[in-house]
């Protein structure tokens, strides 16, 4: 008798191929591999695919490592006006109009005008700060506002148990491990009278602890803040201007309360400065821009070789450098620009744009230019606002960016309501 033969069930090429790109798509380890390699441009549209996606995205560990590898973008929505004569303005002092808004924006696109026609810019007094998409707001001394745009939350701080008369503040945004968003608060006083003093009073409010810590910084040198102005914090990092032409450098992240001095650069075209800004470079480090009627210069601060921007280390103990990366002469933007050539002169540094070392916006008036330092061109930046309203000698006007960035409705501000 012959052996019986048992037929084999053939599968096909293609069951094989559906099988392998189910179990691709169905595993979150590999797509978070696949992912990492797509770019800002292109994973923008992939997070309507499905929620699965979608969740992979908005992970705050795919998230940490996919801006480490592409870097962060942002949305420019436009920009906030702080009047300083109205805000913790003294019982004599000026009063704001009535037809003039607290909170004052100037749009630059639809986004931007949806964010203001929402109504919340009335609930949030003045413009203090922003950082990564969150709003700080108030009125000195005693009411102060969290405002998540994303997650269109808002949280009131509890009143600081110190009272300073004149003060300056820092906003320090973080992801949480679990999604959520925590920040601080740091209020720091500034003396009215210059006097030689090596300490400083701050209050720090911690979203995690809800509550206001004070602490009293010491210096082994005499220093005194610039009031009025907020710190620029870079890599967890606080840079407070400083007078006598310093910059104070506070690391809150190590519980040390020694904090370092700085001498800014001179320069040579802007020796004689009007105005000077901060920011953060694309390289991460700190940037220090600085203009008079005939140019700006701008620098990086570099510490000592071997130190890298994210190690935890005492800034005390470290030594920094100043370096140099723009002079730039206003006569050769507006060469290009006639119809402005006349006014080179009234231009000044405006702000940094955020994580971006080649860009700065400049004004002329009430006109905001985007400056490119490569090419040495500007582009008038429209808004829609009363920009011709605005006390620009009495008032900071601030770009307000978003990170272009999926937001999933399960993230949240950390005790926002």
């Amino acid at each position: 008798m012959g052996k019986s033969k048992k037929k084999r069930a053939r599968t096909s090429p293609n069951d094989i191929d559906n099988t392998s790109v189910y179990d691709v798509l169905n595993c979150d380890d590999i797509m978070h591999e696949i992912l990492l390699r797509v770019p800002p441009s292109t994973l923008s549209k992939l997070i309507i695919v499905s929620k699965r996606w979608l969740s992979v995205v908005c992970n705050s560990s795919f998230r940490r490592c996919y801006l480490t590898q592409w870097g962060q973008e942002f949305r420019h929505l436009g920009f906030f006006v702080c009047n300083f004569l109205y805000l913790g303005r003294p019982r004599n002092g000026v009063c704001r109009p009535s037809w003039e808004p607290a909170l004052p924006f100037l749009s630059t696109c639809k986004e931007g005008d949806d964010f203001m026609r929402s109504g919340i810019l009335k609930k949030l007094g003045y413009f203090i700060d922003s950082c990564n998409g969150v709003i700080l707001s108030g009125v000195h001394p005693k009411i102060y506002y969290v405002y998540h745009t994303m997650a269109k939350q808002r949280y009131q701080l509890p009143v600081p148990q110190q009272f300073y008369k004149t003060l300056c503040m820092a906003l320090i945004v973080e992801e949480y491990l679990e999604g959520d968003i925590c920040y601080k608060v740091i209020r720091a006083k500034c003396e009215s009278k210059l006097r030689e003093r090596n300490t400083v009073s701050i209050e720090t409010y911690s979203s995690k602890t809800g509550k206001w810590k004070q602490t009293t910084l010491m210096c082994s040198t005499s220093f005194a803040l610039v009031p009025r102005t907020v710190g620029m914090v870079v890599g967890g990092v606080v840079h407070w201007l400083a007078i006598w032409g310093k910059l104070v450098i506070y690391d809150p992240r190590l519980g040390d309360r020694n904090v370092a001095l700085v001498k800014l650069p001179a320069g040579v075209l802007s020796q004689e400065h009007e105005e000077s800004v901060l920011g953060e470079s694309s390289d991460g480090l700190l940037q220090y821009g600085q203009s008079n009627n005939l140019g700006l210069e701008i620098w990086v601060l570099e510490k000592e070789t071997g130190v890298g921007p994210s190690t935890y280390s005492n800034c005390t103990h470290l030594k920094y450098k100043w370096i140099l990366r723009w002079r730039l002469n206003f006569k050769a933007i507006w060469k290009q620009i006639p119809t402005f050539s006349l006014y080179f002169k009234e231009t000044q540094i405006l702000s940094f744009l955020p994580q971006n070392s080649t860009s700065v916006f400049i004004r002329v008036g009430w006109n905001i230019f985007q400056c490119d330092l490569e090419t040495k061109t500007a582009e008038v930046v429209n808004y829609q606002g009363r920009g011709a309203s605005i006390s620009w000698e009495s008032s900071k006007v601030v770009p307000y960016f978003l990170p272009a960035w999926p937001h999933s409705s399960s993230v949240s501000v950390q005790n926002g309501t």
